[in-house]
């Protein structure tokens, strides 16, 4: 899986979590600055993100103790690239 297909997931589902429109998200779009997403939302992302790469990769999870470094979709898209190697 590409980049751009991780960032086009990753952009899809916070559009959903976060009610506004997927081209509103950029890959340098901070969470909690630009685009105002909580705790919550970001772990409403993981959630979401884990079950459908989980189909595609088997076991792809996020490491609880990874989440704090998350700021922007750039650092989520970083994160599910490197683990799906």
């Amino acid at each position: 899986m590409g980049r751009d297909e991780v960032f086009g997931i990753i952009r899809e589902r916070l559009a959903d979590i976060l009610e506004i429109e997927p081209s509103a998200i950029s890959e340098g779009a901070s969470f909690a600055d630009d685009l105002n997403a909580d705790s919550l939302a970001l772990i409403e992302l993981v959630e979401a993100l884990e079950e459908e790469l989980g189909e595609r990769s088997v076991g792809f999870r996020f490491d609880d103790d990874d989440l704090d470094d998350l700021r922007s979709v750039r650092d989520a898209v970083d994160y599910v690239v490197s683990r799906l190697g």
